[in-house]
């Protein structure tokens, strides 16, 4: 396996992880940004206010992107399965 192959491999792995971790993020990162309006408008100062919405948020983003987040997963192991075996053949 040539440094070239593994820098591609790498490249495609970050970016895997990347692209999985968007859905949760940007869910969490929305309802952060509407509770700290609210908060900031209403002048309630609360910390717990802002983890029970966002754990909500996170569980249904994860909910909702399941599926495609498991073939993101099948499609880059198979790609990374079929660079193995060309290395051993």
């Amino acid at each position: 396996m040539t440094v070239s192959v593994l820098h591609d491999l790498l490249r495609e792995a970050m970016w895997t992880a990347t692209l999985l971790a968007t859905p949760a993020l940007l869910a969490m990162l929305l309802v952060g940004l509407v509770i700290s309006l609210l908060q900031a408008l209403t002048q309630v100062q609360e910390m717990t206010l802002t983890l029970l919405p966002k754990l909500l948020a996170l569980v249904g983003s994860l909910a909702l992107a399941a599926p495609w987040m498991w073939a993101l997963l099948i499609a880059f192991g198979e790609r990374t399965f079929a660079r193995i075996a060309l290395v051993g053949g």
